[in-house]
């Protein structure tokens, strides 16, 4: 009877300190940083949630995967570190580590994840945010924005200041607005919409995605939409002074200003619209292979 009691008080020990060891450690460091210095993040699973604020520091308030190493959370010169180290051979449940950093709001940051979402609210310095399956949402004010990631959405707030964006996905959709002066967006099959925003340059390219573009194109702006089986939905805010050249193989331009579009041969089914508005000074290409066109202004 003895025997077996002290084999289960073994058993229990041991189930006890498995669950501890397989247990999420939580972790709060902190750090002087340079108010305008670089911070580098990277997480392979999980969450990251970036802020900034008005201290010349840096705190991490983080809760780690039970498969993870360890937290290099390290300054060199006027850059942070802050890496969550997992095992070569790992299972991304085991990794999963959500990570809430604070750093000064003129901070520049390079976040990196695999399958973690990334969030940026508060910041002034320029960004530079990639994800592989996770997805993106970021605030903007001024600074030059890079946002990256392949079966995630990207979302981008922008604060109408001068600013260049750069938006890529493959499979996600991206939407942005309150956005003013450059931006190139692509995504192979994700959708693209630029809401409530002013440029000087536009550049927007999907190959099966939708593309809406509501904004305002500045006098001797440029934009140009590229798309081959999406449909596509211009609306110019503000008076527009363009040359407008467009060409659809197979689909239908509506416009609702100017003229009407022109059959480009009467072998094919194709179209194409050319004409100036305004003094002209603007340019505007848009071609699309099988997609249709509604092109307006307000």
């Amino acid at each position: 009877m003895m025997k077996n009691t002290m084999k289960a008080l073994t058993l229990t020990a041991l189930s006890l300190w498995a669950t501890t060891a397989l247990a999420d450690e939580e972790v709060e460091r902190t750090l002087a940083a340079a108010a305008d210095g670089q911070v580098s993040v990277s997480n392979t699973a999980g969450m990251i949630d970036i802020r900034g604020w008005s201290r010349d520091e840096v705190h991490v308030l983080g809760d780690l995967g039970s498969g993870v190493d360890e937290l290099v959370f390290k300054r060199d010169g006027d850059e942070i570190t802050i890496n969550v180290k997992v095992p070569r051979n790992h299972h991304h449940r085991s990794i999963s580590t959500d990570l809430e950093i604070r750093v000064p709001e003129n901070s520049m940051i390079k976040v990196s994840a695999v399958s973690a979402d990334i969030e940026v609210r508060d910041l002034l310095g320029a960004q530079r945010l990639s994800s592989v399956s996770g997805d993106i949402e970021s605030e903007a004010a001024a600074s030059d924005v890079e946002i990256e990631t392949v079966s995630g959405d990207v979302e981008l707030q922008g604060d109408d200041k001068e600013m260049v964006s750069e938006l890529n996905s493959v499979s996600g959709d991206v939407d942005a607005q309150n956005l003013a002066g450059e931006i190139t967006a692509n995504s192979v099959s994700g959708d693209l919409t630029l809401v409530d925003s002013q440029f000087d340059r536009a550049s927007l390219q999907t190959i099966s995605g939708d593309i809406v573009f509501h904004a305002e194109l500045r006098d001797s702006g440029r934009l140009n939409i590229e798309t081959i089986n999406g449909d596509l939905e211009v609306d110019f805010e503000g008076s527009i002074s363009a040359r407008f050249d467009i060409e659809s193989f197979n689909g239908v331009i509506d416009n609702c200003f100017g003229p009407e579009a022109v059959k480009t041969s009467k072998y094919t089914p194709g179209t194409e619209l050319n004409f100036t508005e305004g003094d002209g000074s603007g340019r505007v290409y848009i071609k699309t292979l099988n997609g249709d066109l509604r092109m307006c202004k307000e």
